[in-house]
């Protein structure tokens, strides 16, 4: 790297070379901003939103879009960026299967939705051995060498490591529920996330010890 070049000025340069449009452009730059970091996942994770929308046919600007992200890692902050689901506007629920891929659906009046789910391609993947090797976690993978030439084949690849399958989802949102009171602690939880007459952090979920 010159002296007085930036990370962001490489990958400016990097999505130049590779001819990514403008708009996608900024929507990675703002990616990275609330990522705090361009780590492959999250770049790859802003191909797939954006990919999902154009499916779609759908504008986040216009519509609510709703998003399910089956890994807890990277991509479901590209799916608050640029489909703008959130955990917090009750549009993105993340659940931890393991799988780099998204789900993705309009607004819809019943119970049911079409959504589009995109996901990496295994086979797509053998086109491009630097991400092959990073998304497999093999051990040919070296950080410290190799971080440069894998984002440069991020942005070379773009969709081409993607493929997609149309799906039928659940409409999630927010639903009717009554507090309960926690039996341990006094504090009232939502009664769907009560676990018998305890709230999650006195029973399954609890994650500190009062000091």
């Amino acid at each position: 790297m010159k002296a007085g070049t930036t990370p962001l000025d490489l990958m400016n340069a990097r999505m130049e070379a590779a001819h990514i449009r403008p708009d996608l452009q900024e929507s990675l730059r703002q990616c990275v901003a609330i990522h705090t970091s361009p780590a492959p996942g999250l770049l790859i994770g802003a191909f797939m939103a954006d990919f999902a929308l154009e499916l779609l046919g759908a504008d986040p600007a216009k519509q609510k879009i709703f998003s399910v992200c089956e890994t807890p890692k990277c991509a479901p902050d590209a799916l608050q960026v640029i489909a703008r689901s959130t955990t917090g506007n009750g549009r993105l629920k993340i659940i931890p299967i393991g799988k780099f891929a998204i789900t993705v659906n309009a607004a819809a009046d019943g119970p049911t939705a079409e959504a589009v789910r995109v996901f990496i391609d295994m086979k797509k993947l053998r086109n491009f051995p630097v991400i092959e090797s990073w998304y497999a976690n093999s051990p040919s993978y070296d950080k410290k060498t190799m971080d440069e030439s894998l984002q440069q084949q991020i942005f070379r690849a773009g969709r081409d490591i993607l493929s997609y399958e149309w799906v039928r989802v659940n409409i999630f949102g927010r639903s009717k529920w009554k507090p309960v009171t926690c039996s341990v602690c006094g504090e009232p939880v939502p009664d769907y996330l009560a676990e018998g007459d305890r709230c999650g952090a006195c029973g399954s979920m609890k994650y500190c010890e009062k000091i």
